[in-house]
């Protein structure tokens, strides 16, 4: 049987890496990004991988993507668009399009796929509200790119993010708990290679699933300074 994955920001970073994942693992996957290129250079030499250029912050938009794809089994929501810049300089305008779209976008996936698992009673949904940067390696990072700017344009904000959609999926969990579908919100701090997070959501899945928040434990971050390590750690996420 065809098992059939949304993945959201699939164009480059943690959702490129969840795409290629799934289709490396015989999933159906439907890639979903405002990114035509970068979705094109996600979906390269993967026949079982569909792209469908998408504005997630769009709920019609989004609902005519799922119409298509048909009965999703797992959902990866990793669409983010972190501001550039020290906190205080960041435009409002993009801290309000990186709020919508971790946020609202969020919200438009999940209304748009979870009644239909709900109904079949099973499948994974999976928030990554605030994953690591696309060009962030998972080796050792250039000499030129620095603790500071890998952390400053996306604490803040990033923050904000997930601490909201991370109470969305409580809520949706204390709503619909118990019925088939296995609910989880993964976030990581900058400097968290990709696929460090993925390995934590598949790891989660084997879980109860009351423990809907997951993250990569405190050691396998990189380049985080201790003092923003141990205020994510504060902010309610438990090490899995």
């Amino acid at each position: 049987m065809t098992r059939t994955a949304l993945v959201t920001g699939a164009a480059g970073g943690l959702g490129a890496l969840a795409a290629r994942r799934l289709a490396a693992a015989a999933w159906d996957v439907v890639a979903v990004d405002a990114d035509a290129e970068g979705l094109a250079r996600t979906a390269l030499r993967s026949p079982n991988m569909h792209v469908r250029t998408c504005d997630v912050t769009d709920p019609g938009a989004v609902a005519d993507v799922v119409a298509m794809a048909g009965s999703v089994q797992r959902v990866v929501h990793a669409s983010a668009v972190p501001p550039a810049g020290p906190t205080l300089e960041q435009p409002p305008d993009e801290v309000e399009r990186a709020l919508r779209t971790g946020v609202l976008g969020a919200v438009n996936v999940v209304r748009a796929t979870l009644p239909g698992m709900l109904e079949r009673g099973s499948g994974e949904l999976i928030l990554c509200p605030a994953h690591p940067e696309p060009d962030v390696p998972d080796g050792p990072a250039p000499a030129s790119m620095t603790t500071a700017s890998m952390t400053t344009a996306s604490m803040a904000t990033g923050s904000m993010i997930t601490a909201a959609v991370a109470a969305y999926a409580d809520a949706l969990f204390a709503e619909h708990g118990g019925r088939g579908v296995t609910i989880r919100c993964c976030a990581a701090p900058p400097g968290v290679a990709p696929r460090l997070v993925l390995d934590a959501v598949d790891r989660s899945l084997a879980r109860p699933a009351a423990e809907v928040r997951v993250t990569p434990a405190p050691g396998l971050r990189r380049l985080l300074p201790a003092r923003a390590a141990r205020g994510a750690a504060a902010g309610g996420f438990a090490p899995r």
